[in-house]
């Protein structure tokens, strides 16, 4: 699953000892394993090399200019949503080529962006979208290639609602019925090649089975549309492979190619091309978000344990309702914890309301959660973080940002400071 261990009831990530880490970073901080997170690319690489695809790490998951570069230097691209993300692939050094980008608003701006660049693919997401892509790129005089996302109306019953996307309904994409339609209007664009098929279920997919529903409605229209005349040399069969919030609940990297690989290996031989973009099972694991018990008060007939981070550093809990294994740094060896579960079959725990320090009753990191006892002081260390973490958090309440650090067996370095007050601040005139 990672490299974070307890050793002698002490947490390690790798060979450092969190609290000694903590000591010289502060809390709250985001701490990442190298070895987890370079592990994970190439275990997803090894298994679904039978049909080498070109994975593009999603970089909306985990951004950290030091992390992308270390999947850079093993092969990836990178998949993008935005022109601040091309510009963060740019800067890690990745060949634009290898750049996939999608997303249902992309400006004028950085549809320029980006042909300037020479990425590798847009992902189409509407009939709009597709004429000004090509509009902008006769104006600059600029040749693209897209994939046309497509909507297969499938969808795994256990993803949140609001990280669904690959129903009919969905504001992403085109629906599998315009898909030819589509192609008959745009497939022929003089400046805008349209050779590939672009899928995205969600995230995550607890299951490869909904995957290979959608592979076989996308294998069935590009047989569709060959026989009109169409040339479809590629297949992005996306990302949302689950990670490991919970051990023993997700499927592995080798479960899901064994039932997505079989499916695609006669369009590979035959000279398609397969595309990933994976992110949280890659980035999810890599990291824990360190913080600090600030208070322990009674409330009624709860609990609540204060922390210094909240909703703020991490919003999957309260946005999502998700689920994040939380233990402390450091607990007497019977409390070590052989797995990580909601329920955790334990004796002398005790259960917290855990919370942040953010004016909002909405500012939890769990609810009703049995952990061993905290006291004033004593480190948490929330699990699972890499991923939608330190992307999504922001500066509420004038708070600054936490660092990121990087651990690389017994070493560790700071690969994003702690802001400052002066950064909160920063472009503001008076």
């Amino acid at each position: 699953m990672d490299h974070f261990i307890y050793r002698n009831g002490q947490l390690y990530a790798e060979d450092v000892a969190i609290d000694d880490l903590a000591a010289e970073v502060g809390t709250p901080a985001y701490v990442y394993s190298r070895a987890t997170f370079e592990g994970h690319f190439d275990r997803l690489s090894t298994a679904f090399r039978g049909v080498n695809p070109l994975v593009c790490f999603s970089i909306k998951s985990c951004a950290n200019l030091t992390l992308l570069r270390l999947l850079l230097k093993r092969g990836a691209g990178m998949d993008v949503v935005s022109g601040g993300e091309l510009y963060r692939a740019m800067v890690a050094g990745c060949d634009p080529k290898k750049v996939v980008y999608a997303g249902v608003g992309k400006t004028d701006a950085e549809i320029e962006q980006s042909l300037q660049a020479g990425i590798g693919w847009f992902n189409i997401e509407s009939e709009q979208e597709f004429e000004n892509v090509a509009a902008i790129a006769r104006r600059m005089r600029k040749r693209a290639r897209a994939a046309l996302r497509v909507n297969p109306d499938v969808a795994d019953a256990r993803t949140h609602y609001k990280t669904s996307t690959g129903q009919k309904e969905s504001k992403f994409g085109v629906d599998y019925e315009r898909a030819i339609r589509f192609f008959e209007t745009y497939g022929r664009d003089e400046w805008v090649e349209l050779p590939a098929i672009h899928l995205h279920l969600g995230s995550p997919t607890y299951s490869p089975e909904p995957y290979g529903r959608a592979i076989h409605k996308a294998l069935q229209l590009i047989k569709e549309l060959r026989e009109r005349g169409f040339t479809i040399k590629t297949l992005d069969i996306g990302g949302g492979y689950a990670a490991d919030y919970e051990s023993g609940v997700t499927p592995s990297f080798e479960d899901y190619a064994q039932a997505i690989v079989p499916l695609l290996r006669d369009f590979v031989e035959s000279g398609g091309g397969i595309i990933m973009e994976p992110g949280r099972s890659i980035s999810a694991n890599s990291a824990i978000l360190v913080t600090r018990v600030l208070y322990v008060k009674e409330g009624g007939t709860k609990t609540f344990a204060i922390v210094d981070t909240g909703m703020h550093h991490l919003i999957r809990p309260t946005l999502y309702e998700a689920f994040q294994f939380m233990w402390p740094s450091r607990v007497p060896e019977h409390l070590v914890p052989k797995q990580r579960a909601k329920g955790m079959d334990l004796s002398d725990l005790l259960t917290y309301e855990i919370v942040g320090p953010i004016c909002e009753s909405s500012d939890y990191l769990a609810k009703a959660r049995a952990i061993p006892r905290v006291q004033r002081g004593d480190l948490l260390c929330i699990f699972g973080s890499g991923a939608y973490g330190m992307v999504m958090a922001s500066q509420y309440n004038s708070m600054p940002r936490p660092p990121e650090v990087l651990v690389d067996g017994s070493s560790f370095r700071v690969i994003r400071e702690r802001e400052t007050y002066e950064d909160l601040v920063r472009g503001e005139t008076l």
